[in-house]
């Protein structure tokens, strides 16, 4: 009897097989369920390109009707959130500095005076635009203001003082980035991107590979302390990290012309903690996973998270809150915040150091939970 070329009975028998070994592998059920999932949560609920109720704090050295009336029509944009109220210049400025505030609005002296004289006194709106996308619809909107904040105050003899020609001006200043050159705020951000990305896939690998070429048994017979075959295993990528950092660094100076207004060594020294978090979280992902395809996979549950709400691709204030406490416990979050920081304000460390210590907490956490799984390996 001559044998059919193609047989469906044999074909249903391979699809079986491959439903069972899918239905064993729990790391790729995981990825085609949970990722989407975390995908569709991310994108429809926690990102937000038009971030509203950003802080705002207010140098007024005027406290007349006008200034208050026009203060209360930028909170009812909904783009303002006036937490941080008469503050000094120099306090402003450095709230501005430290990235506690996204905008600073400055009454100037006698503007009720001056504006009932016609005199077209100016109202000054400076934003940090080390983020464009988290101010841009802000400042387009109070650009406007001058022509209705007032129309309830200017009335009766005033009326006159609501012709075509405002009454007022109001000029905005983007801070840090004058421009809005968009490189200034990505190529940053792209340190701390390349990093992730790079650092915790070759780190997750690590285990996997002597595992599965079975050389997993030298560890084990080698007179060495798990910490220091974990040190061992993560420092050489330590100095791969820093070469990707050189990299970057050289190539956002000279090839997209990133200013660079703080220290390179201070940046250089925070690269440390931030590189060993994420390679301490590789090495875990690898002593959970059974092969190097799961621990690649693994990767993905951090690194999308990571990208998403750390406020690299969009605006960290535009996310709701139950996103941004989630994006406050990963590293990333504050290495952007840091690297923008150093470059583009020109922070030193006391500027820097809110974001530093919740840096510094995470690596202690994940390199002790390294540890104490890559010990559960060795048993």
């Amino acid at each position: 009897m001559i044998e059919l070329w193609f047989s469906f009975k044999r074909m249903l028998a391979i699809v079986n097989k491959e439903f069972i070994q899918m239905r064993r592998d729990r790391v790729t059920i995981g990825m085609v369920i949970l990722i989407p999932l975390m995908q569709l949560i991310l994108f429809g609920y926690a990102i937000n390109m038009d971030p509203k109720h950003l802080p705002t704090a207010i140098v007024s050295a005027d406290n007349g009707s006008y200034s208050r009336s026009f203060l209360q029509a930028m909170q009812n944009t909904g783009y303002f959130a006036f937490n941080y109220p008469l503050q000094t210049e120099a306090q402003a400025n450095y709230l501005l500095k430290t990235g506690q505030v996204q905008f600073i609005v400055t009454i100037p002296p006698r503007f009720s005076h001056d504006l009932v004289r016609g005199l077209k006194p100016a109202i000054l709106v400076q934003a940090d635009a080390t983020d464009p996308a988290a101010t841009s619809n802000a400042l387009a909107t109070v650009k406007n203001l001058n022509l209705s904040a007032l129309e309830h105050d200017l009335t009766g003899s005033l009326g006159h003082l609501q012709g075509q020609e405002p009454s007022y001006r109001v000029e905005t200043h983007a801070v840090y980035n004058p421009h809005a050159i968009t490189q200034y705020n990505i190529v940053p951000g792209l340190l701390g991107v390349v990093l992730t990305m790079t650092l915790v896939i070759m780190t997750a690998l690590t285990i996997t590979k002597e595992r599965e070429k079975g050389t997993m048994e030298n560890l084990l017979a080698m007179p060495a302390h798990p910490l220091e075959v974990m040190l061992g295993k993560l420092t050489p990528y330590i100095a791969v990290g820093y070469v990707q950092v050189a990299l970057i660094l050289f190539s956002a100076r000279f090839l997209f012309h990133v200013p660079m207004q703080g220290s390179v060594i201070l940046l250089a020294i925070l690269c440390l903690p931030f590189i060993v978090a994420n390679l301490a979280v590789g090495l875990t992902f690898s002593t959970l996973t059974n092969n190097q395809l799961q621990a690649a996979q693994a990767t993905m549950f951090f690194f999308l998270p990571s990208i998403l709400l750390s406020g690299f691709m969009f605006p960290f204030r535009g996310m709701p809150e139950w996103a941004q406490w989630l994006g406050q416990i990963l590293p990333l979050t504050h290495f952007v915040k840091i690297v923008r920081g150093i470059l583009l304000k020109g922070n030193g460390f006391i500027e820097i150091w809110p974001n530093v210590w919740p840096m510094l907490i995470f690596c202690l956490v994940v390199i002790s939970m390294a540890l104490w799984r890559y010990r559960q390996t060795l048993d």
